[in-house]
C-alpha cells in the first residue's frame, strides 16, 4: 500500500515539475527571447519591458494553448474508450473538420459577437457525427470501429473541400486569412478568447470526467456495459455532445489542430493504464503541455516568421498514426 502510495506521490510531482517547466518555457521563448528573471519580473512587475510581452501576450497564449490540448486530448480518450479504437480522435472522426466549416460558413457570411463563430463551429460539429454515425448505419455496421473511422475521414475530407471553395469564392473581409487559421495557431489568443474557450469548455470537460466509469465499462464492450448497469446509447450521445462541443470551441477559438487527442491518450497508455477516472486528467495535464510544447516550435524554429501549431502536431501525429493503423489493421 506504501508503495503504491509512493509511486502517485512520484507521479503527481513529476507531472507537477512537467507542466511548470512547460509552461515557463512558453513563456520565455519566442520572436523577442527572455531569461527566466525577465519572465518573473514580467510577470510580477508592471514597470519593466518584459511585462507587456509576457502579461499581455505569452501569458494568455501558453494557457489557451495549455487547455485547448488539454481539451482535445480528453477528447480522444473519451471517443477511444467509446468505439474502442486507439485511432479516434477528432480530427479522425470528422469533427474537427465539421467545426471548421461551421465556423468558415459563420466568417463568411460576417456574423458577429464572441459566440457567433464558436456557435457555428458546435453546429457543424454535430452535423459531422450526425453525418458519420448516419454512414455507418448505412453501410450496416452502427457504430463499427472501424467503419466509423473510415466515414469520419471521409466526411473531414468534405468538410475541407467545402471550406477550401468557401474561402476562394467568399467576398467577407478576411476570410483569405482563414487559410492560416484553418492549419491552427495561437497567433491571436488573448485574455478574451481564454475567458470564451474556458466558459465553452469547463461544463463538457466536467461532464466527461464524472462519466469516467462509465467510460470504462463501454470500453469492455457493449454487452459487458448492459449487464453492468450501464446505458450505452445514453452514455454515447452524452460523451459526443460533449466531444463536440469541446472540438468546436477549440477550432473557433485556435482552428484546426489535428492529432493531439490520437498523440497524448496513446503515450499516457504506454506509461500506465489507469481507469478513466484518472487517465482522463492525466491526459488533460500531458495533452496541454505538448500542445504548449508544439507552439513554442512553431514560433522559434524559423524565428522571426511563426509555423501553424498544427504543423507541428501533424508532423508528429501522422508517423504514430501510421503505426498504430498498421497494429489496429493486422
Amino acid at each position: 500500500m506504501t508503495t503504491a502510495h509512493d509511486s502517485t506521490r512520484l507521479r503527481l510531482v513529476i507531472l507537477t515539475v512537467l507542466v511548470l517547466v512547460c509552461l515557463l518555457v512558453g513563456l520565455a521563448a519566442g520572436t523577442v527571447p527572455l531569461s527566466l528573471g525577465q519572465v518573473w519580473h514580467g510577470l510580477w512587475r508592471a514597470d519593466t519591458s518584459a511585462s507587456v510581452i509576457v502579461r499581455d501576450l505569452r501569458a494568455p497564449r501558453v494557457l489557451l494553448a495549455f487547455a485547448v490540448g488539454g481539451s482535445l486530448a480528453v477528447c480522444g480518450a473519451a471517443l477511444q474508450a467509446m468505439i474502442r479504437n486507439p485511432l479516434a480522435e477528432p480530427y479522425l472522426l470528422g469533427l474537427s473538420g465539421g467545426a471548421g466549416l461551421g465556423a468558415v460558413i459563420a466568417i463568411a457570411t460576417e456574423a458577429t459577437g464572441p459566440w457567433s463563430v464558436p456557435l457555428a463551429a458546435f453546429v457543424g460539429a454535430i452535423a459531422a457525427v450526425a453525418l458519420v454515425y448516419r454512414l455507418s448505419v448505412v453501410a450496416g455496421r452502427r457504430l463499427d470501429p472501424r467503419v466509423l473511422l473510415l466515414s469520419g475521414v471521409v466526411v473531414g475530407s468534405f468538410a475541407g473541400a467545402l471550406m477550401s471553395a468557401i474561402i476562394v469564392l467568399s467576398p467577407a473581409a478576411g476570410i483569405r486569412n482563414a487559410f492560416l487559421w484553418l492549419l491552427g495557431g495561437f497567433g491571436a489568443a488573448s485574455w478574451r478568447s481564454l475567458g470564451v474557450f474556458a466558459a465553452y469548455a469547463a461544463l463538457p470537460l466536467a461532464i466527461i470526467g464524472l462519466n469516467g466509469r462509465n467510460l470504462d465499462l463501454v470500453a469492455l464492450g457493449e454487452e459487458p456495459a448492459h449487464h453492468l448497469g450501464t446505458d450505452v446509447d445514453r452514455t454515447r450521445r452524452v460523451i459526443y455532445a460533449c466531444t463536440a462541443l469541446l472540438t468546436a470551441a477549440s477550432v473557433a477559438t485556435c482552428g484546426i489542430i489535428g492529432f493531439v487527442g490520437l498523440v497524448v491518450p496513446h503515450a499516457v497508455r504506454t506509461v500506465a493504464r489507469p481507469l478513466h477516472r484518472t487517465l482522463l486528467p492525466l491526459v488533460f495535464v500531458v495533452g496541454g503541455s505538448f500542445l504548449v510544447l508544439s507552439d513554442v516550435l512553431s514560433r522559434t524554429v524559423v524565428r522571426p516568421l511563426e509555423l501553424p501549431v498544427g504543423v507541428i502536431t501533424a508532423l508528429v501525429g501522422v508517423p504514430l498514426f501510421a503505426v498504430l493503423l498498421r497494429r489496429t489493421m493486422a
